[in-house]
């Protein structure tokens, strides 16, 4: 059951990527992921992300003993994976390997400039936000 409050203390989750090539990851963000920017100074521009939600996961598990290869990690959620990727690739994005099939959706590995690959999952479940 969620929990709910009348008075909500933390508003929203701020994400942050670190790129070798900033220019070209803010390049990718917006004009091929779509999200819209506001610019809080010069050149640094704030994406707007929609809904989030937030999972904790351990370094390790059964069957997965090589710990996860970095401390966080960027999904991107949609609600029909085909139909975003044929987007996607007309805005010229690039896919790392094929579609696969998890307990949790489907999910595949977007390469963006300048960072490691992110990845853009439909869920099989209800997104959190649907029930908080």
């Amino acid at each position: 059951m969620p929990v709910r409050s009348v008075a909500r203390m933390i508003t929203g989750i701020h994400t942050l990527v670190y790129s070798s090539d900033p220019p070209a990851t803010r390049t990718f963000f917006r004009d091929v992921i779509g999200w819209a920017a506001t610019e809080w100074a010069e050149g640094w521009p704030l994406f707007a992300q929609g809904p989030a939600e937030g999972g904790v996961h351990p370094a390790t598990w059964p069957g997965q003993e090589k710990p996860v290869a970095g401390p966080h990690e960027l999904t991107l959620m949609c609600d029909d994976l085909d139909a975003t990727m044929a987007e996607l690739t007309a805005r010229g994005a690039r896919f790392r390997d094929d579609v696969q099939t998890m307990p949790y959706g489907r999910v595949v590995a977007v390469e963006v400039p300048g960072i490691d690959p992110i990845s853009l999952l439909e869920p099989n479940y209800p997104p959190a936000w649907e029930n908080a």
